[in-house]
This record gives C-alpha cells, structure tokens and sequence, in this order.
C-alpha cells in the first residue's frame, strides 16, 4: 500500500494552524518535527512551545487528489511552494524499528536487551525493554551515564527514587541489581503506565510504586537518580536533599556542560559532590549527602 506524504513549512505561530488544515482534508496522521535540528529543552513550566522552524507531516491515501490539497492551503494563505509531496511506499516500521534497537552494555554486569531475542549473555544483568510511550531505552548519553552510574554502586538492600521516571529504565535497573525496593515519580501518567508495563515484563512490579509528584509519600531513599533537565534540578535540590537520608547517593543529569557549574552550586549545600562524569555534550553529577544540615 501507498501514502501520499505532505511535507509544509511553517513556523511556531502558524504550525498548529496548518495541522488543522490538513485535518479537515482527511489526513490519516500528522506530526511536527523540527526543520532546523533547535531543540527546546527547556520550556517554560506550563508551555508547549513548537520550534521556531517546524515541518508539519501529513499522511494522506495515495489516491487523494493532489489539486485539492494544494487549493485547500492557498486557500488559507499557505503558499503551495512551501509544500513538499511525494508517494511512500507502506513498511513494516515495527520490525524496521527492531532492526536499529540491540542490546546495549552498561557499565560491567548491566545490559538493556530488546524483548524480541535472546539476550547475548544470560549470566548478565539483563533488563529487557521496548521502546514505548516515554523517554529512556539508554539509547541517549543522559540515560546511560545514569545506567553506568547504578551500575557502580552497591545496591544491595537499598532503597532507590527514580525522579522523572520516564519509561522507568533507571528504577528497575537498581532493581535488578540488587536495590530491595523502588519509587519512580513523573508528571507525565503515560510514564508511569510505561515505567509499569516495563517493570512487569522485568519481573520486578512488586517492588516497584509509581506516583505522580503531588501524591509522592513522606520517604527518605538511599539512592536518588534524577535525568531530568538543568532548569527543574536546580529548584528541586531542597526537595531531593529532603528525600534522601544522611550519606545516602545521588546522581543527577539531563544536563548540559554548560549547565554543569550552576547545577553543582544548587547541591554543594546538601551534598559533597564527586568529580563530573561526561559523555558528548551531557554531563553527570553526583555525591552523598551531608550530615549535619
């Protein structure tokens, strides 16, 4: 089968605009991506911003009419040379997208395995995962220094807090090796369905409890892990100091080495940090807690 694939420029003030456009000529899908690779990472809390530059993508059957689409936008003031179409062919992208996941090794004992094969090595540590609905199959280098960290670490009998759980990566691989009990914690409720699908094909649901953050407990974790952004780790480092108990670990990233200075000064109140891990652009920081604060 074939699809007609329409391609129109358009800018943050005009991208949901053209969305609407295409919908009410019977598109079947539409997405926005990024024309000029300007991500925004970090948006204002309550914003969705777009990028200043967007493509919006539209799948139309192959047997629509090209004229209809191209009056329809004009119509609108679109103009029809900031359009692009052109016939793609239907595939597999399930088993396309397989083809690109394999098991990845984190650190000496812990591998991210795709659920659809073995893994290479049963002995290992082996966290099986398939990319879902939220951030974090250790593909990306904030996720592995986390990985890598928890790796390092003696987890045995301790406690840990995902904050910003995601797809829950972090928490059920302290689980897995060797942590007794796990909270994971994100705003976002398709994470915590997704940090709950991939725990119970790990075999670890039980001792893993999901929240959103204003229904979070009273707790104090032996380990924190936190791989959200710079901005938001900043004004949480009171919160996560208080969530954790006296000597107990943390790492923290999402954080660019631009970032890093900032990010250290916020902690070094509460915490006495060790030297920063990085990975391409991305930074780690972590240490333990103070006594006698």
């Amino acid at each position: 089968m074939s699809w007609l694939q329409v391609t129109v420029a358009a800018s943050d003030d005009t991208a949901e605009y053209i969305e609407g456009l295409l919908e009410d000529i019977g598109a079947l899908s539409i997405t926005m991506v990024d024309a000029h690779d300007d991500p925004v990472l970090e948006p204002d809390l309550g914003t969705t911003p777009l990028w200043s530059s967007t493509q919006v993508v539209a799948l139309f059957s192959a047997d629509i009419d090209r004229e209809l689409v191209r009056s329809h936008l004009e119509q609108h003031q679109i103009p029809y040379d900031a359009t692009h179409c052109e016939i793609i062919e239907d595939r597999d992208w399930e088993r396309e997208w397989m083809t690109h996941f394999q098991p990845m090794q984190f650190g000496k004992r812990l591998w991210i395995c795709p659920s659809w094969q073995p893994p290479e090595n049963p002995d290992a540590v082996n966290l099986l995962l398939d990319p879902g609905l939220a951030f974090g199959t250790g593909t990306h280098p904030t996720t592995a220094l986390c990985l890598e960290w928890l790796d390092s670490q003696h987890l045995q009998e301790k406690s840990i807090l995902d904050f910003g759980c995601g797809s829950g990566v972090l928490a059920i691989a302290g689980l897995l090796l060797g942590a007794n009990a796990a909270v994971g914690t994100d705003i976002d409720p398709q994470a915590l369905d997704a940090s709950l699908d991939n725990a119970e094909r790990n075999g670890v649901e039980e001792r893993l409890s999901l929240y959103l953050p204003d229904q979070l407990p009273p707790m104090s974790a032996d380990i924190i892990v936190a791989n959200i952004l710079a901005n938001p780790l900043i004004g949480l480092a009171p919160t996560l100091a208080g969530l954790i108990r006296v000597d107990g670990a943390i790492a923290l990233s999402g954080i660019l080495r631009e970032q890093e200075h900032d990010v250290r000064s916020a902690y070094e109140v509460f915490f006495d940090l060790e030297p920063t891990q990085y990975k391409e652009d991305w930074v780690l920081i972590s240490g333990k807690r103070r006594t006698g604060i």
